[in-house]
């Protein structure tokens, strides 16, 4: 898996830095920790260290760092069920029966 290194503007969502480190673990912590010790005064900026199997990858299960607020917010509201409109309510057939196995 290769190692990947992060840093990121918690405020504003920004991607300040992204560095692939190769499949060596051990230079990638250290790597990291240098990152760490030249921001460990700024409580805005997070470093982190990712593996995955590419950038694609990557990009997939932590999108936070790589896309907009707005771009995360659209595929919050594609992935959610269509949520009724206001004043109306489920009937009995839409309840989530907990029982069936299929949950």
């Amino acid at each position: 898996m290769i190692q990947f290194l992060v840093r990121y503007r918690r405020s504003t969502g920004d991607l300040l830095h992204f560095e692939e480190l190769g499949f060596d673990r051990n230079a990638a912590m250290k790597r990291r920790l240098e990152e760490e010790k030249a921001y460990k005064d700024d409580s805005d900026v997070e470093v982190v260290l990712l593996t995955a199997s590419s950038r694609e990858a990557l990009v997939r299960t932590h999108a936070r760092y790589f896309k907009s607020v707005s771009e995360l917010a659209t595929a919050l509201g594609a992935a959610l069920p269509e949520i009724p409109p206001n004043g109306t309510t489920r009937g009995p057939k839409d309840k989530l029966n907990i029982h069936d196995p299929k949950y």
